[in-house]
């Protein structure tokens, strides 16, 4: 199961256990993870992924 691989499965006694969790990946070309995020902020996180895509660029 992807959300297992990805640690996005919540506990089976949790309220929302049927969702998983939303996370996001920063992953590079060669398909190595380089950012894991927890998205709890949705209105600046998209800032936050292009900030740092362009740190990893520099």
């Amino acid at each position: 199961m992807v959300g297992t691989a990805y640690e996005a499965v919540r506990a089976p006694d949790h309220k929302f256990a049927n969702f998983p969790e939303r996370h996001s990946y920063l992953i590079d070309p060669s398909g190595t993870i380089r950012k894991a995020y927890d998205v709890t902020d949705l209105a600046g996180h998209g800032d936050e992924v292009l900030k740092d895509l362009a740190a990893l660029k520099a």
